[in-house]
Order: structure tokens, then sequence, then C-alpha cells
């Protein structure tokens, strides 16, 4: 099978604003300069037009900076422009991340409006002190309350809960695990924090004003998040997610199925299966680019058949269900075994994978383990 002969059915739309850049972020967003929204919004129209026909979309994401920051007219013009490019089928999953604080009435009601289906709500904590360690600009109750807000209109709601903030018990991780699974929202994507080159924390941790958790205490956070979600009825379905019954996001399915997608904006990528092309991180750089009718592509990555496969394994294992053998060959062309025996062999000696039958899978201890794992896969 060849991806990249699939037309996608998915696509990623980017949306660089926010009110305020935490300390910990380094993605690509403008906080402060609601000026340039108009721009924006020109620009990314334009991009759309190098799609020479309107696509049949499954999945739409969403996602920043922050969609939601743009408000109610602002997603009106927004989805006005990706209609007439997008068509959303029967049935489409349409996604988009929101701050707590931008949720209102008005918002929820225009999400109904544009055909939103599902909203991320960027709450990171439950409590109070951890939310101030991770310069966020919301209190818990803000968070309850957007959650409510959009669960009472019919909204798949997901939850972003971090662990291992600055000062962060493991109490703390499980009192925020057991809040999440009160609100009763259908999804709980939990992540610990990184520490990234060039943002304000990282700069703190290395002056020693901000100290990283240990090793330890990060592996029983993750602990804590899969015994206590699926406590409360939540699938891990990937090492990060976790979701109940019917609350699976099928557009990071799609990614995880290496399937082909669109992206449009700065910083977002598109992929046909073997190449996946970034644009320019840099929102005005993108802007500017694309309204000369330059070139506003920053990376290509362009895989082999083969590359291709081994990254497809590595997402696979992400997954609880794993990788099956047979489905594996027939959509890349290669065995599992041929590209990854001897890692697997150790990984199942070492009780960190399972192999029986078609069926490849981490184990609980290779999901905490996950991220040391995929070297052995990629460097072949």
């Amino acid at each position: 099978m060849n991806p990249s002969a699939t037309p996608p059915r998915h696509a990623y739309v980017h949306v660089p604003f926010c009110r305020h850049r935490c300390g910990y972020c380094d993605f690509t967003l403008l906080a402060g300069r609601d000026d340039l929204v108009g721009r924006y919004l020109t620009a990314l129209q334009r991009e759309l037009e190098r799609v020479a026909e309107p696509l049949a979309i499954d999945t739409l994401y969403l996602g920043g900076g922050t969609p939601s920051h743009l408000g109610p007219d602002g997603l009106e013009r927004l989805f006005g422009i990706l209609n007439q490019r997008l068509r959303l089928g029967a049935g489409a999953e349409v996604s988009l991340e929101a701050n707590p604080l931008d949720v209102t009435a008005a918002l929820v009601s225009k999400l109904g409006t544009v055909g939103a289906t599902r909203v991320s709500l960027g709450g990171q904590s439950l409590d109070a002190a951890t939310l101030r360690a991770l310069d966020r600009d919301h209190d818990p109750d803000d968070v309850r309350r957007a959650a409510s807000m959009l669960l009472a209109a019919g909204l798949h709601v997901n939850l972003d809960l971090m662990t291992a903030a600055p000062g962060q018990s493991l109490a703390a991780v499980e009192a925020d695990l057991d809040s999440a699974a009160s609100l009763g929202v259908h999804h709980v994507s939990v992540y610990c924090l990184t520490w990234e080159q060039g943002t304000a924390f990282e700069s703190a941790r290395r002056r020693g004003d901000l100290r990283q958790a240990d090793e330890r205490l990060e592996r029983a956070m993750f602990e804590a998040a899969i015994d206590r979600l699926e406590g409360a009825g939540y699938e891990q379905y990937e090492v990060s997610n976790f979701a109940r019954a019917g609350g699976r996001c099928r557009h990071n399915e799609a990614y995880w199925d290496c399937r082909p997608w669109e992206g449009f904006g700065p910083g977002a990528a598109r992929f046909d299966g073997f190449t996946r092309i970034t644009n320019h991180r840099s929102t005005t750089t993108w802007m500017d680019r694309v309204l000369s009718g330059r070139d506003f592509a920053g990376e290509v990555d362009a895989m082999t058949a083969e590359d291709a496969a081994r990254e497809r394994i590595v997402v696979g294992l992400r997954r609880r269900d794993g990788i099956d053998r047979t489905a594996f060959r027939q959509a890349t062309g290669f065995a599992v075994d041929a590209l990854a025996a001897e890692a697997l062999r150790r990984w199942v000696a070492a009780g960190l994978a399972t192999s029986a039958g078609d069926r490849i899978r981490l184990t609980r201890e290779g999901m905490l383990v996950s991220d040391s794992l995929w070297a052995d896969v990629l460097r072949g």
C-alpha cells in the first residue's frame, strides 16, 4: 500500500494566539499580539488555496496557541475560511483547544454553530498551588465551570493534566486525577512537564530557581495516573491518553495509524505517509512568506519506506492495542520481526512487551519506560 496515494481525510489547523505564554511553553504562539489576527486569517486563507479541490475531512483539529482566544466572532471568521476548502463529512470529529477563561456562554453557543464536537480544555491542574507553579492564568474553579458548561452543551470534553510541576507532590497529583474524573469529562490527557530549551522554566532551572522532579517521583505520578483513571472507568488507550467508552480522540488515532493528514498555519505539519513537511515556526515569517508567494516550509523530513515502517512500530506500540503483524505487513510491505526482532526479543525477555500470535503489545512496565525503547527500533 502506498499511503501517499491516499487523499488525506484529516486536517490540523494551528491558531497561534494566546493571552499569556506559560513559563514551560515552547509552542508556536504569539501572546499579546491580537492586532495580527486579521493578517493571520488572510494568510491562512491563502495557504488553504494550495488544496486544489476541497478535501473531504473526517477529523479536524484546531490547536495552538489557543484557538478559543479568537472568541466567538473570530471563530466564525476562521470556520468561514476553513469551510471553503475543507468539507466535513457526516459524523466528523471537530476538536478545538480552549483556555478555561475563554469558555463563556457566547463561546459555547458559537461552538455549536460552527460544528465543533469536541473541546480539549487546557486545565493542567485543579489545584491552585500547582496552577501558580505552572504559571497558568486561571484557577481551579475556572476549570470546573468551563468543563460543566461544555458538557452541558453536549460537547465531548478532554481535560489536559500536567504532572511533575515544580514543587508538586504525589498526593497533589492523585487529588488532581480524582478531581478530573469527578468532572465527568470523556477523556483525560496526562503529560509530564518537560523542560524545553529556550523556555523561562528551563532558564530558571539552570539558575537554580526551579527544580525538576526526580525520576522516581515522575514514575510514581505516572503510575498513579494509570491506576486512578482506570479505576474511574477510563481506558489508557495510548501512553498519555485515557478515555471513557466512546471518548477516544479520533484525530490523534489517525496520527498513530500513520494515515495521511493535512496541516495549515505556522508550525503545522502535513504528512503523506512518507514525507512530513512542517511550516515555518515563526508566525510572522510564515505570514510574510505565504502572503508574498514564497516557500513557507520550515522543515522537510522525507522518509524511506523502511524509515516509515520503523516509525509505525514506535507509534503503534505507544497504543495499548499494540501492533498486529498481519495488518502491519499489509500497510508497510515489511514484517515487524524483520525490522525489530532483536529489540522485541529483549523487551519480551525483560517483561516490557508481550508477543502472542499476531499481536505485539507493551506491558505496563514497558509503557512506563517506553521513551527509552524507541532508539532500538529507529536506528535499525
